[in-house]
């Protein structure tokens, strides 16, 4: 029976990834997307845990995010999701402010603002003070902002960030890791010429067949 549901789920995915125009049978490993070769594990039991790699800075995190927003929502509880923002050092502004956010819990309502405020109105945030002012604005307490952002577990957050990317091979962004060894992005999942929101398209209909494979294989046993 185990065998049986395996077959099912990786059928449904299957038609799904066909459906949306993508020219072979099913997203294949080394194409579509790839295998670690060490994974990386995590606590996350029947459910299975999704990984998104961006960057705020991003336009095709930009032009992404409202598209993973709903694919999240559909896929409910048979996901773990959670972003992971690249840093580009220890004092990165964008993943400072990620990090505080994602501590305090107000994560909901300000995300979305900070890639407005720089890809719709252009402010490109490079500062502390920058990032500060646009969480403010969104309705979060400055005090409290700056309580958690100077705090001692969120500093250590910002120094394990680069770790974190080199773990899971991530090389850029947006990258989404399925389950801690199923690697996928635009740039593996699109063709080349595709609109860019084709692209986009393919990745959530490959990323529902990795989570699709990796929950029946959970089901199965075989993780």
């Amino acid at each position: 029976m185990t065998m049986r549901y395996l077959r099912f789920m990786l059928a449904a995915a299957t038609l799904a990834f066909s459906a949306a125009g993508a020219s072979a049978a099913e997203p294949v490993n080394g194409t579509e997307y790839k295998v670690l070769d060490t994974p990386v594990r995590n606590d996350t039991g029947a459910k299975v845990e999704v990984i998104e790699f961006f960057m705020y800075s991003c336009p095709h995190c930009n032009s992404l995010e409202p598209l993973m927003s709903d694919w999240v929502k559909k896929q409910g509880d048979k996901i773990v999701f959670r972003r992971i923002h690249f840093a580009s050092s220890d004092k990165d502004p964008h993943a400072h402010a990620y990090l505080t956010l994602e501590a305090m819990g107000k994560l909901e309502g300000v995300h979305d603002k900070i890639f407005r405020a720089i890809h719709v109105e252009r402010n490109r945030l490079r500062s502390d003070d920058a990032m500060t002012d646009v969480v403010v604005k969104a309705g979060v307490d400055k005090a409290k902002y700056l309580e958690y952002f100077n705090s001692f577990g969120v500093q250590t957050k910002m120094k394990r960030s680069n770790q974190l990317v080199s773990s899971y091979k991530v090389d850029s962004a947006p990258t989404i890791v399925i389950d801690g060894r199923f690697v996928t992005s635009p740039a593996q999942a699109g063709r080349p010429g595709q609109p860019e929101s084709v692209s986009m398209q393919n990745t959530l209909v490959v990323m529902d067949y990795l989570v699709a494979k990796a929950a029946a294989e959970k089901k199965a046993g075989k993780k």
